[in-house]
């Protein structure tokens, strides 16, 4: 009744609606408490239309078909719980709602989950469960509505699956207390010939533990690609910036950086889909393609810059002989579009009205719609929740004693209570001649963390990952991989800046690694190498010690202040209670 043109979210049955539509109902409420719909000239801020599934239909479809037994199994199969799913009915009263939203649209549709724990205050539980698209059939309300039907039954069932079984464990949750409502929602994008996909998906946090100076924590981040959000949730190669410093992207900021640091695939939904078949793998009937099949479908004309061979050159837009590279310049740098404003104000709005920070997923598509206006859709809205939050690292609570080593220059965020190991080169006798070797060294020791699945501490003295070797020891990212935290400390008469190269900081971001920088040879940080140089050690040479100590380091890295602390094994901070 409420599916028209007026509502942008309606519901389906009496019960709860889950943590992702509560996100997507407290959005539009956002949005129409501070006027955003068309406060951007030209853009239309809103969210797709949506109607949720209760939870009260879940607990009929559950009940009626008797699928507690198998779901909750633990030596049950994913594809043998799906077959089982798929094969019960859904309640008789959905059915025709789910007609009703087919005759509707003229669009593709998202069925997504939305179950009780998904989004909470205090859970990360995002991303957990699966999400199906359907094509949109013209004119085959039938087949819609099957694969419609079976793609929420496919939702249902993910929140059975041996990962979601063990994902509850690890987070003390009980899964039979676990009750899933389906959001339905139209897929923003446009169709190029068989297959459909939005120019720009992204996601925004509204505080950025790793920032690059002169920007600050609170500024927040985002990262942008085109197509389907998939791409950057299965950490793709998207573009990187902060929403107050847009036209600051390290990516692009050498042509060299921007051939290896761009995006050259993406996923667009299949929409000639003879049969619909969900599976455990929710991402069967995804596309992954070229860059260069949207360049085809003319999708990137005003998100890609050119790469000009001759002059070992980028230009700044599409209309130049040369191959083309996805680096958002004409929104980011020259603002054809205020993208970043619009980032940046729903980042602050959410997290003023959340009362701490806040992540959201957005897609954009620059094809315009029928009011001639551009659409940026909000997808979801979280409260950042971990216990990596709740960090306030006072250095005056800090016991020198205990330490063995501070800095003032720490960026990540959290408390790391389980690495052993430290690697490091001895600051006394480092030698930029000797460079190749300790490479080497360094790698083959970083090959056993792998095998083992373990990490370590890596200290070494100027810059890892230099390209100049007489500014610091030349590894590559594999070779120090399973690095939990990285520190990088200035020497006698040379002292260091934190780093600001883009593979370093992409690795960084991507892996959630700590990284200090500390100069103690100007009271600049504080580094106990006579602690570490009289423990014995696992392996030593000239150069590089290997320590492995019986009780855990403690790490505690403040995001918020860019400080953080290694306590010696045994040692713990004591905060105030």
């Amino acid at each position: 009744e409420t599916f028209d043109e007026y509502f942008t979210i309606s519901r389906i049955g009496d019960s709860s609606i889950g943590g992702k539509a509560r996100g997507l109902a407290f959005l539009d409420s956002l949005i129409k408490r501070n006027h955003l719909y068309d406060h951007f000239k030209g853009i239309a801020v809103t969210i797709p239309k949506t109607v949720v599934v209760g939870t009260d239909l879940f607990d009929e479809f559950m009940e009626q078909n008797q699928l507690y037994n198998i779901a909750l199994d633990d030596k049950v199969s994913d594809e043998v719980i799906l077959e089982a799913f798929l094969k019960a009915k859904l309640p008789e009263r959905l059915n025709e709602d789910i007609m009703t939203i087919i005759s509707l649209v003229d669009k593709p549709l998202a069925i997504r989950s939305s179950s009780l724990l998904e989004d909470s205050h205090y859970q990360p539980f995002a991303g957990i469960y699966n999400t199906y698209m359907v094509p949109f059939i013209k004119g085959d309300y039938k087949k819609m509505f099957r694969m419609v039907r079976k793609a929420i039954k496919g939702v249902y069932a993910s929140s059975f699956y041996a990962d979601s079984k063990a994902y509850m464990q690890a987070t003390s949750n009980v899964i039979d207390e676990e009750k899933m409502a389906v959001v339905i929602q139209i897929v923003t994008g446009t169709q190029y010939g068989d297959r459909y996909y939005p120019t720009i998906s992204g996601v925004a946090r509204s505080i950025d533990y790793y920032p690059i100076p002169p920007e600050k924590p609170e500024d927040g981040t985002a990262s942008i690609a085109l197509g389907l959000g998939k791409y950057i949730v299965d950490g793709g190669l998207a573009l990187r910036f902060s929403p107050k410093h847009p036209e600051r992207v390290i990516q692009i900021s050498s042509p060299e950086l921007a051939l290896k640091e761009t995006q050259k695939h993406f996923f667009a939904l299949k929409m000639d889909m003879d049969v619909f078949s969900p599976s455990p793998d929710d991402s069967k009937d995804l596309l992954k393609l070229s860059v260069r099949e949207a360049e085809k479908d003319n999708a990137i004309s005003k998100i890609a810059s050119t790469y000009d061979l001759h002059n070992n050159i980028l230009r700044d837009g599409y209309n130049y002989e040369g191959k083309k590279l996805l680096t958002f310049s004409n929104i980011l740098k020259h603002k054809t579009l205020p993208i970043a404003d619009i980032i940046q104000n729903v980042l602050q709005l959410g997290e003023q009205e959340m009362g701490k920070p806040v992540e959201i997923e957005f897609v954009v598509d620059l094809t315009p719609n029928e009011e001639g206006k551009i659409v940026f859709d909000l997808l979801q809205i979280r409260p950042i929740a971990s216990i990596a939050d709740s960090v306030n690292l006072k250095k005056s609570k800090i016991n020198e004693k205990d330490a063995l080593i501070i800095s003032d220059a720490a960026l990540g965020n959290g408390i790391i209570n389980d690495i052993n190991d430290i690697v490091y080169v001895r600051p006394q006798n480092f030698d930029a001649a000797k460079n190749k070797e300790t490479v080497n060294l360094i790698g083959s020791i970083n090959e056993k963390f792998t095998e083992e699945s373990k990490n370590y501490i890596l200290i070494g003295p100027g810059r890892w990952g230099s390209s100049d070797p007489w500014l610091g020891i030349p590894v590559k990212w594999p070779q120090i991989s399973n690095a939990g935290l990285i520190i990088e400390s200035g020497i006698d008469k040379y002292r260091i800046d934190p780093s600001q190269g883009t593979h370093f900081f992409q690795n960084l971001t991507s892996f959630r690694v700590g990284y200090f920088t500390i100069n103690p040879f100007i009271n600049d940080g504080f580094y106990d190498i006579e602690f570490l140089d009289s423990q014995k050690a696992v392996f030593e040479n000239e150069t590089v010690r290997h320590i492995r100590f019986n009780k855990p380091l403690q790490i505690i890295i403040d995001g918020k202040k860019n400080t953080g602390v290694v306590l010696k094994p045994g040692c713990k901070y004591k905060k105030n209670k």
